[in-house]
């Protein structure tokens, strides 16, 4: 089996996230995970369903959560 390593450069910080979770919008903003399921329902920002999983949008969010500050 062949195996190689991408350069440095090429790579992506695990920090360096595009999308984030329920949980992740629970720390964020110190709400309860109903509040969030609560703000997907309403469309506030951009995100999608991967089986039984949500993942928001870390741009749509950022932006919604900027233009609430």
């Amino acid at each position: 089996m062949e195996t190689f390593e991408l350069p440095a450069e090429n790579a992506i910080a695990v920090t360096e996230k595009r999308c984030y979770t329920v949980e992740d919008l629970q720390i964020i903003l110190g709400i309860s995970r109903g509040t969030v399921y609560k703000l997907l329902e309403q469309k506030e920002f951009r995100w999608m369903r991967i089986g039984a999983a949500y993942r928001i949008s870390k741009k749509s969010f950022d932006a919604w959560l900027d233009e609430k500050l």
